[in-house]
């Protein structure tokens, strides 16, 4: 039973290893009072999760198992007959009887005590404490107050306290597949980490400080070392405006994420494709003019190619606009945008685009492709999932974007 939770777990690539399912196992075996399946959720999920990205979808792979089980289960007993359920009881429990009904016993007790019932009961049962009924104390039923047990119909009424806290999906919010947040960029966003040493000495050494009190006999000698930080270097350039209007809220996320995230970050603007200056703030002058517009080539000889290259855009316009000379929208641009953009790439070994538009529409937009082509399958979507492969590709150019 519990091999096939494992190899399920396996399949949807949730990744538990065979240590963990032997832990697991033995902590089953143990007296750790493991008697309940809300007890079972909470130790394999202690065990086999390592990731909080992971949790949503240990939840459903636990729900799917788990609600299998029960049916194959629920194959090997007889057909409750339906007015055994009607409704036709409602009760108020006392204390007392409520105080009875915790600590019904486990999963294998209640499926044991629902063969013995079924061999014995006869006819319809209501407002009881053991047989399969309506309205009762019995953890076989509907309309019953018994905290743990099975609801045997269909129904959504009741009490609604069966046990199956897994499908509440509490953690759906920390999977990659779902709408981005703050939180979770700013766990992507970690992956691209370079930490050095520098500065003072502030920082406990705790191996140098055991080897160095060896040395000394026993005596006491602390070791200091400079606290690591991270020291990676970070250009991002937003695409804004137009198509961009109605992914502003995601980019203004993944701006505040990178900014707590990024000690060294400095960030630009432009429309649809990078030409001959850019501009340091999104807001309008008079007319189509921008504030703190500066020269691209300007912008190339400041920073050096250490820098990382982030570009966010939808990559979607006109492919005249990336092709051509006087292609902008905006204005008479002398230079072609693949122009511009073929500088960025020879002076900045480490780029990659970030794409709020999802990946499956891209190969529809002929000026996607363009940029993807220009920028080596390097475009990401902008997604959890993507922000984590992009950031990786930041630190080995040889990942590209596979498509998941």
């Amino acid at each position: 039973m519990f091999l096939e939770f494992f190899l399920r777990l396996r399949q949807h690539n949730l990744p538990v290893t065979l240590p963990e399912y032997l832990t697991l196992l033995a902590v089953l075996r143990s007296e750790a009072g493991i008697s309940s399946v809300s007890d079972f959720y909470a130790l394999s999920k202690t065990t086999l999760v390592k990731h909080e990205q992971h949790l949503d979808l240990f939840d459903r792979v636990f729900g799917e198992w788990y609600n299998g089980m029960q049916q194959t289960l629920r194959e090997e007993l007889p057909d409750i007959p339906p007015d055994w359920l009607k409704d036709a009881l409602h009760r108020q429990f006392t204390e007392d009887e409520q105080a009875a009904l915790a600590g019904m016993g486990g999963l294998d007790q209640l499926w044991q005590r629902l063969r013995d019932l079924l061999q014995e009961q006869d006819e319809r049962h209501e407002g009881g404490t053991k047989w399969i009924g309506t309205g009762g104390t019995s953890p076989f039923g509907t309309q019953g107050q018994a905290p743990e047990g099975f609801r045997m119909d269909k129904t959504e009424t009741g009490n609604r306290n069966a046990l199956k806290i897994w499908e509440q999906r509490a953690y759906k919010n920390y999977a990659d597949d779902v709408e981005l947040n703050t939180r979770n960029m700013k766990m992507a966003l970690r992956q691209l980490r370079i930490l050095t040493r520098e500065g003072i000495e502030n920082e406990l050494d705790i191996d140098r400080t055991i080897t160095e009190t060896s040395r000394q006999g026993g005596l006491l000698d602390i070791q200091l070392r400079p606290s690591r930080k991270n020291q990676v270097k970070v250009l991002m350039l937003f695409d804004v405006g137009g198509s961009m209007d109605g992914h502003v809220d995601l980019c203004n996320q993944l701006f505040s994420a990178a900014r707590y995230q990024f000690k060294h970050l400095e960030f630009l603007y432009f429309h649809n494709c990078v030409y001959e200056s850019l501009w340091r703030s999104n807001q309008r002058e008079h007319g189509d003019g921008r504030r703190d517009r500066v020269s691209t080539q300007e912008i190339l000889n400041t920073y050096n190619k250490e820098y990382k290259i982030i570009f966010v855009g939808d990559a979607s316009m006109a492919s005249y606009e990336i092709t051509h000379a006087r292609g902008s929208v905006e204005h008479y641009n002398e230079e072609a945008g693949i122009v511009w953009l073929d500088r960025f790439k020879a002076r900045y070994p480490h780029i990659v685009w970030l794409n709020p538009e999802v990946a499956g529409y891209w190969k529809y937009t002929h000026s996607i492709q363009l940029v993807r082509e220009w920028c080596g399958n390097r475009m990401f979507p902008l997604t959890l999932s993507g922000i984590g492969q992009a950031m990786r590709c930041l630190k080995n150019p040889k990942i590209t974007f596979d498509g998941h």
